[in-house]
């Protein structure tokens, strides 16, 4: 009997390989509009279909951090999303998608080139560059962001968690149009505790300020009750929706008419 095939760690070597083969593939998480259930867009994410199984960034994405193959696959992002969704974006220009940028490759032009062989510099407007709070930007990373917002592109603070000085150092360099508060927070609302204290300071900010807010990993109907009393305006997570290809996820947003 033949020995099962060995699979490869997870190496820049083997995601070299597994780009080649065409073995990674996007998704689309939706995001939901709290107070009347609409999907207003989705946010990009990759995945790498594996012979143990498909494996989300999680798992290798920090291999490529502050490597050359981190630009490769987010160009390779921007391409293939473009290819799926282009013409659904400008079918429905009320409704963006955005994409998760690292860092390191803001600010040296490989993004814009990207997205105009893509063809997507028309569809400025609907398109939103998603920097993770965890990565603050070089000087060149922070004139990029500034200077996408000149051109019509919304730029959103990842995985912000309302603790530390990192998002303050990075909300003071730029001008974020979106927040989106981590899962750990969200993960806070339950039965025993449904209004953690940081929900009235983000109700606070948003009286004060035209930032857009999105809430990451709703999963119970009480999240999503508690998120929207304080005036949080959108989210995402299971309880509206898993991850979906790009024919279901339009689908889904044909479909977000009904009460989600």
């Amino acid at each position: 009997m033949s020995q099962p095939e060995v699979e490869a760690p997870i190496t820049l070597d083997s995601m070299r390989a597994g780009l080649a083969n065409g073995e990674f593939f996007l998704e689309y998480l939706p995001v939901i509009a709290l107070n009347d259930g609409r999907c207003v867009g989705a946010e990009t994410l990759i995945r790498w279909r594996r012979a143990s199984g498909v494996i989300g960034p999680d798992e290798f994405i920090p291999v490529i951090e502050n490597t050359p193959l981190s630009g490769v696959l987010t160009y390779w992002v921007v391409d293939t999303m473009a290819s799926e969704l282009a013409d659904w974006l400008r079918a429905n220009p009320e409704s963006y998608i955005s994409i998760n940028v690292p860092p390191e490759i803001l600010g040296r032009g490989g993004i814009e080139y990207a997205a105009g062989k893509a063809g997507l510099l028309d569809l400025a407007s609907q398109l939103v560059f998603e920097v993770t709070e965890r990565g603050v930007p070089d000087a060149l990373g922070v004139a990029a962001i500034n200077g996408a917002i000149e051109h019509g592109i919304r730029v959103a603070l990842d995985d912000v968690t309302l603790s530390g000085p990192a998002n303050l150092a990075v909300l003071a360099r730029c001008n974020f149009h979106i927040v989106k508060l981590d899962r750990s927070l969200i993960w806070e609302i339950q039965p025993d505790c449904p209004h953690p204290p940081w929900l009235e300071e983000v109700g606070a900010l948003l009286q004060i300020s035209q930032m857009t807010v999105i809430a990451e990993g709703i999963e119970t109907p009480q999240q999503r009750a508690a998120l929207e009393s304080s005036n949080v305006q959108f989210g995402q997570g299971f309880h509206f929706s898993q991850p979906l290809v790009a024919d279901a996820f339009m689908e889904f947003h044909r479909r977000a008419g009904m009460v989600v």
